[in-house]
Parts: structure tokens; C-alpha cells; sequence
């Protein structure tokens, strides 16, 4: 079993800030890329960063310069720094990891369970 629990999701003013965190948990061996989904009503997922184990990242283009997103490898956990949030930021946010229960294992996807960034003009 895994688990992903993802906090920091909230109500904020644009311009503002929010961090969000994804825990992950259970039968883990490795865990290799980790990154932030997010997806606003009406819409479909889309990326908003990723980064791999050993620290390289990609944003999409929207959240250049405003999202920062880094992995506590110790702690299982990554983060989502938001600044100068936008009303266009508003969605439920997922994380996803792609990680081995064992050695030698195969690689699979888990998904959080989402959380809401609402950001108001």
C-alpha cells in the first residue's frame, strides 16, 4: 500500500502565497520523479512541475518565476511553493509520484487525493 497525503491548499487573496506538501508513505523502496498536477473546473489536468530525485525541475510556462517546487528525499515529501498567486491559479491541485515498492520492481504512478487553491481577485 501507499499513501500520498497532500496538505496547504486554502483560500487566498491574488498576489498571495501558499504552500502545499505530498507525503508519501507505505511499502516504498524508491521513489523517483515527483510533481504537481492541477486542474480547474470545466477543464482538463494539466502539469504544473515536476522535479526529479536528484533535484532537476520543470515548470509549465504559466507558473514560471512564481512556483518553486523541491522534494525532502529524507521525508518522502515535496513541496509546492505558490507565490504571487493569480485567480487563473485556482484548481484542485494533485500530486503524483512515481515510485518502486521493491527491489528490482516496477515503476508505477500514485496519485494524491487533491487539494483546493482558490485565489481571489
Amino acid at each position: 500500500q501507499v499513501h500520498l497525503v497532500e496538505s496547504g491548499g486554502g483560500l487566498v487573496q491574488a498576489g498571495g502565497s501558499l504552500r502545499l506538501s505530498c507525503a508519501v508513505s507505505g511499502i516504498i523502496f524508491s521513489i523517483g520523479n515527483m510533481g504537481w498536477y492541477r486542474q480547474a473546473p470545466g477543464k482538463q489536468r494539466e502539469l504544473v512541475a515536476t522535479i526529479t530525485r536528484g533535484g532537476s525541475t520543470n515548470y509549465a510556462d504559466s507558473v514560471k518565476g512564481r512556483f518553486t517546487i523541491s522534494r525532502d528525499n529524507a521525508k518522502n515529501t515535496v513541496y509546492l511553493q505558490m507565490s504571487s498567486l493569480k485567480p487563473e491559479d485556482t484548481a484542485v491541485y494533485y500530486c503524483k509520484v512515481n515510485l518502486q515498492q521493491r527491489v528490482m520492481g516496477i515503476w508505477n504512478d500514485y496519485w494524491g487525493q487533491g487539494t483546493q487553491v482558490t485565489v481571489s481577485s
